[in-house]
């Protein structure tokens, strides 16, 4: 099995390494779009066109699966990946809206998504759960936590005020949705901010328990071929993520 993941930058390496730690893949090539980031700001038309333009690149590799690593490409850009690509295509949103309806059985649970600009205004996540009979939701763009995790604050006084600035009015959620893949490296700062009984919903993790279902993995590869791709800057890309992946 030989898998494509798609970011708009080096978010997606979270993703990454959750298909690592379940060895569903006997090689994984990553391609993010390091010369365009972020696309959360973009409008929908370029989304799309960027996200054509990734497909052609993975065209290169006779790939068994792209899985999209990006909560706004998932969002804006899917059903047009899938029409120009020769492989199943699948997504961080459709992912997390059926992780989240796995992890919570009451449907009146209170739901905050977190989110880019893009992915928010999309109301993706929100059509998805309202179709599974959530009710209770509310989403909020918090753009600035994906270069304050690119800068490698995971934790502390930027952080916290962050998180002062877009949650003082926010009720304790039930459960939170990480819908950008730079999200879960603040996790356990996000727990100690809400609560250690909140849940969290990583799109690495929805997209391996989205996997296991919909495909059978036979075999679990003790290891991986790694290829790492940038549009600008692939020996920083690559230094990520050893760091990120600790490889």
């Amino acid at each position: 099995m030989k898998v494509g993941v798609f970011d708009s930058g080096i978010g997606g390496l979270t993703v990454v390494k959750s298909l690592l730690e379940n060895k569903l893949f006997e090689e994984i090539v990553y391609f993010g779009d390091t010369a365009r980031v972020p696309y959360g700001i973009k409008d929908k038309s370029t989304i799309i066109r960027y996200a054509i333009e990734a497909v052609e690149f993975f065209k290169n590799f006779e790939l068994d699966l792209i899985i999209v690593a990006c909560n706004t490409v998932s969002a804006h850009a899917l059903s047009e990946m899938r029409e120009v690509s020769p492989c199943p295509v699948i997504g961080v949103v459709e992912a997390g809206i059926l992780a989240t309806a796995n992890a919570l059985k009451d449907k009146n649970s209170n739901i905050l998504i977190l989110g880019t600009k893009a992915t928010v205004n999309s109301k993706a996540y929100e059509i998805g759960l309202k179709a599974e009979g959530f009710t209770n939701l509310e989403a909020k763009a918090t753009g600035l936590f994906v270069p304050i995790v690119e800068e490698e604050i995971y934790e502390g006084e930027i952080l916290d005020a962050a998180f002062k600035h877009y949650f003082k009015s926010i009720t304790k959620p039930d459960a939170v949705i990480l819908g950008c893949t730079h999200f879960p490296l603040i996790t356990n700062a996000l727990k100690n901010y809400f609560s250690k009984d909140t849940v969290f919903i990583h799109s690495g993790d929805a997209i391996v328990e989205q996997l296991q279902k919909s495909f059978c993995f036979d075999t679990r590869y003790q290891t991986t071929k790694l290829e790492f791709f940038a549009s600008e800057n692939p020996e920083s890309l690559k230094a990520i993520a050893k760091k990120w992946l600790n490889l």
